[in-house]
């Protein structure tokens, strides 16, 4: 019988942790929330799709980087173009040349966008798309694909849950519409006549496709009503394809936002977009000026250089159909074991096989996080860190073998907690909570 993998050191460095970052973590979905109590890893190397926490363990790793690594922990292509553009100083005072060739192999790669600005994270891409929109149409007000999330910024952050600090007004300034809904959207413009700059929205999700004629229903309505189409291809920006979900739907939004895979794990992001309207935050233009994208931090030389490696990269090969065919070996694996457990219907992978989520429900087949979270114990005994299936290039056939293994050992436990109707005696400690919710509890942080 295997020994049960302890989390000791990591638990103590978790503990100084919440001590000095609030949160305990700089991005909210990598909290210790997200884990079973005591079960939190802090990871201190990675290679390829496995990584190692501070207490020796060793884990094959799903969600990557939070989708943000499709070719696999320290791919040396990327790592040495960083390496190599670092040697010759990371930050100067002028753009350099590398600037121009990382937005020429940028937009070789979205040809439905003419002009592109680099920054660093996903959330200053979209608050600048959505400013640039209503400086274009001089609207104020946005419509939100209600997808779960867009940008850190007060125009996102003021609709959720955690909107503390964030005045009302603010709020009211941003109204809803259902995917794949035409006609919810229609309403949204019918109830704010001439008020809505913008439309944002993923134009796929894990689990959800577009329906015929929804994003050209979407093009058609914004064409109608004087408003900016906004992608965000954060997620489905090289994993969809190389040319992101507009790529392969064939639909062409006035400004696109991408970010997290393109860098390989190196911190960059873009804006991308049709030419009259990413000119107004530059000098060719004789009417007001939008402070579009500043940071000092934008053309820093080893973000861009890793971008064009990774573009080099599925130039040269196809990780995304790499990530395809292992996302199917995946979910067939884990969905006959599932089946042969009788428990199918409770736990399976889902979703499109580059970006595969696993779906945990109780007894009544209700979505359960409690039942998520004795997955997640039980696989993370197994040596499978993660809170989905989301695969990179890197995984092997040994990788999902290795799953697969760490599942045949979990789903027992899943399949007595649902004949209990309760996961009491087989879960150690309180269930996860949503990353973002209005108060610390159910998972406040105690010590």
């Amino acid at each position: 019988m295997t020994a049960r993998r302890t989390f000791d050191v990591s638990n103590m460095l978790q503990q100084r942790l919440h001590e000095l970052v609030p949160g305990g973590a700089h991005t909210y979905a990598r909290g210790s929330d997200q884990y079973p109590d005591g079960m939190a890893p802090v990871l201190v190397r990675g290679a390829g799709a496995r990584v190692w926490d501070a207490d020796g363990n060793e884990f094959v790793e799903y969600g990557i980087g939070l989708r943000s690594v499709t070719l696999g922990h320290g791919y040396r292509p990327v790592v040495d173009a960083a390496y190599a553009a670092m040697l010759d100083g990371v930050s100067f005072s002028r753009p350099t040349e590398l600037e121009l060739r990382a937005a020429e192999d940028f937009l070789a790669l979205v040809p439905g966008a003419d002009m592109v600005k680099f920054a660093k994270n996903g959330s200053d891409v979209t608050t600048a798309a959505v400013r640039l929109a209503r400086a274009a149409t001089g609207r104020d007000m946005v419509a939100l694909c209600n997808q779960p999330f867009f940008s850190v910024d007060d125009w996102f952050i003021g609709t959720t849950a955690m909107s503390a600090g964030i005045p009302e007004t603010t709020a009211r300034q941003a109204v809803s519409f259902g995917y794949n809904d035409l006609a919810s959207l229609v309403r949204a413009f019918d109830a704010h006549p001439g008020r809505i700059a913008a439309v944002i929205l993923e134009a796929a999700t894990a689990l959800a496709e577009p329906e015929p004629g929804f994003l050209e229903g979407v093009r058609a309505l914004c064409d109608r009503e004087g408003a900016v189409l906004i992608f965000d291809e954060m997620i489905t920006g090289y994993r969809w394809s190389a040319s992101g979900a507009q790529g392969v739907y064939g639909v062409t939004p006035d400004l696109s936002c991408w970010g997290k895979a393109m860098g390989n794990g190196f911190a960059v992001s873009a804006l991308a977009g049709r030419r009259e309207l990413m000119e107004l935050g530059g000098l060719r233009t004789d009417r007001d000026r939008v402070f579009l994208l500043s940071t000092t931090h934008g053309a820093e030389t080893a973000g861009l250089a890793a971008f064009r490696a990774v573009a080099a990269a599925y130039r040269a090969g196809d990780p995304v159909g790499v990530m395809e065919s292992v996302g199917q070996r995946l979910t067939a694996g884990f969905n006959a074991l599932a089946a042969e457990h009788g428990i199918a219907d409770f736990v399976h992978a889902a979703g499109r096989p580059s970006c595969l989520i696993f779906v945990t429900k109780d007894a009544d087949k209700a979505p359960s996080q409690a039942f998520r979270t004795l997955f997640l114990q039980e696989m993370l005994q197994g040596g499978v860190l993660g809170q989905s299936f989301v695969v990179s290039a890197a995984h092997t056939v040994d990788d999902v073998d290795a799953t697969l293994d760490a599942a045949r050992a979990a789903l027992p436990v899943y399949a007595r907690a649902l004949e209990a109707n309760s996961v009491e005696g087989h879960l150690e400690g309180r269930p996860v909570a949503p990353a973002i919710r209005r108060y610390a509890q159910p998972r406040r942080h105690e010590g």
